[in-house]
């Protein structure tokens, strides 16, 4: 089985980085940034046999790795860019998490790109997608995704029926992947503890330490659970902080670094029931790419692409923004969308990586999507790309910082399964036996074995020792209530609003973004994590309040006034000043 991510394997992360300070336990390399690139970075690093450690100020993937749209893309756009060496790199890496890396979280989904113009465009986008195709078919191995076809009006009314007459003579039907973000990172990062790294969430990096000779050797963190500070040592570190990039490049003290500016993204979630359709759409907007994604229980549908210069923390989707995606959206719906159909909502911030690196700094510009930098000595930077190529950023952010150790440390990271994709096929035929002895309904195995895999049997053994887990939350029965267990005994959350947010959806795939669920959610981890009447209802509160905020700053117009009301409530564990 693999190692557990719990608050005892946080201390025991925490005490590794204290003892970094004596030279016999320094750590080849830090990692700062708990999305997808910095949990990358962390099984690349461990799996090469480097000591590793990685932190993050908040829960695993809390920034833009959990507010993405949830697809595993070749980047169909880039071929209007002619970008063909970009588009092969991602559809080989979609493939491998497919087949390899992570069959169990990855899976396929097929796209309609409506159609307006018989002949043309149908040559034209047809010709595209053929070739996406055929960049796909060029990856080693047998192909993960059935090729495309060409759909009359007749053979679209089957697959979406509610895309409105007048939105399509026909369609191309292609195949990408989906994979819910914030799962993809968390078990990214048990992957990599599993061979060795130390990862601690809720760790925050305020000061970077240099040696006598200007460069880079370690970090300060401060613990924000208890507020103890730590002087951590390392002869590499590796900052992978996305919208945070150039705050933690000024810790060094220097003028160098790449520049990134934050661009928020929103997305919308309505009932399954609500659109009529089996596959998903693919449309452009003056702005950006719309997507109307089929998942799980729900469609998501979004996003949008505007400047944000306020807070990085707590990115909020605003009336205008709800309102410019149901505009879009119910442009080729038959049905349109209200307000009321709209379940929730949720806003991400894009680190748009900008030309050119900052005077005085060393680079690699290593793919049109990401570069690698080192704006002093010992520190490494990463910024730009996708989730879908997080593997190539990890092995090329590595392999910049090592320099010439890379060659005899190549990156295998491509032949490593993450935790739960070892053994699936078995766990799938063993879980018909559970199914029938918990009286799981197949959408509840299917759900299950979606998100934990071959872990699958760990949450069992949680069941047959205390059988009430194995029954649904009463007021979130698609989720049971040993997955809320599981999410603090071998998951690492340490708060409410993690098991909410990222653990499980509920904050945007209910109504009342989960308040009827809390309170039997806090009882259930309550014993496990250790927390007495008075801490427990103080994370209720801590996630009322939240949830508050967010209905209100989703009512507000505008950017500013929404960041205002979304900070009226505080954080959990509250940040810590930086020390440049």
């Amino acid at each position: 089985m693999a190692s557990r991510i719990t608050a005892d394997s946080r201390t025991r992360a925490l005490a590794a980085l204290e003892s970094s300070q004596e030279s016999a336990s320094e750590l080849d390399v830090l990692v700062i940034g708990g999305g997808v690139t910095g949990a990358g970075i962390a099984l690349d690093a461990v799996t090469r046999g480097l000591s590793t450690a990685i932190v993050e100020a908040q829960d695993w993937s809390a920034g833009t790795s959990s507010w993405s749209s949830k697809l595993v893309h070749g980047g169909l756009r880039y071929l209007q860019m002619l970008d063909f060496s970009l588009v092969h790199e991602a559809l080989t890496e979609r493939d491998l998490l497919l087949k390899e890396i992570a069959p169990h979280l990855v899976k396929p989904v097929p796209f309609l790109y409506p159609l307006e113009h018989r002949v043309w465009e149908r040559a034209y986008v047809g010709a595209g997608i053929a070739l996406y195709d055929t960049l796909a078919a060029i990856a080693p191995g047998r192909r993960a995704m059935p090729i495309h076809r060409h759909l009359t009006r007749r053979q679209i009314a089957r697959k979406f029926p509610d895309l409105a007459h007048e939105a399509a003579i026909g369609a191309v039907q292609y195949w990408d992947a989906s994979v819910d973000d914030s799962r993809l990172v968390s078990t990214i990062v048990r992957t990599a503890v599993d061979y060795g790294a130390h990862a601690a969430s809720r760790t925050q990096v305020v000061a970077l330490t240099k040696s006598a000779t200007g460069a880079v050797n370690g970090a300060v963190v401060v613990d924000l659970e208890t507020g103890r500070e730590i002087a951590v040592r390392a002869r590499h570190v590796i900052n992978a902080t996305g919208v945070w990039t150039e705050d933690t490049e000024a810790l060094a003290g220097d003028e160098g670094g790449l520049r990134v500016l934050a661009s928020k993204g929103i997305h919308i979630v309505v009932p399954r029931e609500r659109i009529k359709g089996k596959v998903g759409l693919i449309l452009q907007t003056e702005k950006s790419v719309l997507f109307i994604i089929p998942w799980s229980r729900y469609w998501i549908i979004g996003t949008t692409d505007t400047p944000w210069d306020l807070d990085p923390v707590h990115p909020v989707a605003t009336a205008t923004d709800i309102d410019y995606v149901l505009d879009h959206a119910n442009a080729v719906l038959a049905h349109p969308l209200t307000r009321d159909d709209v379940i929730g909502t949720y806003a991400g911030l894009r680190p748009l990586l900008q030309p050119g690196t900052k005077e005085g700094t060393s680079s690699a510009k290593v793919s049109r999507e990401h570069t690698v930098a080192s704006p002093a000595p010992g520190l490494t930077v990463i910024a730009g790309g996708k989730l879908t190529t997080y593997r190539v950023m990890a092995k090329d952010a590595v392999d910049f910082a090592i320099g010439q150790r890379a060659a005899a440390l190549a990156s295998v990271t491509h032949q490593i399964p993450l935790v739960g994709a070892v053994g699936l096929a078995a766990v799938r035929r063993q879980a018909r036996t559970w199914a029938q002895r918990y009286r799981w309904s197949p959408a509840m195995v299917d759900h299950l074995l979606h998100r934990y895999g071959s872990m699958l049997r760990e949450l069992v053994t949680l069941c047959e020792e205390d059988p009430s887990l194995a029954r649904p939350l009463e007021h979130a029965p698609a989720y049971l209530r040993v997955e809320i267990h599981y999410a603090v005994s071998h998951e690492g959350a340490l708060h409410l609003e993690d098991l909410m947010l990222r653990r499980t959806r509920l904050v945007y795939e209910v109504p009342d973004k989960g308040r009827a669920a809390v309170a039997e959610i806090a009882d259930v981890v309550a014993p496990v994590l250790g927390w007495d009447d008075a801490t427990k209802q103080r994370e209720i509160d801590s996630y009322l309040a939240r949830a508050d905020a967010e209905d209100a700053a989703a009512r507000q117009a505008d950017d500013e006034t929404a960041d205002a009301a979304r900070k009226q409530a505080p954080d959990i564990a509250a940040w810590q000043p930086l020390r440049s």
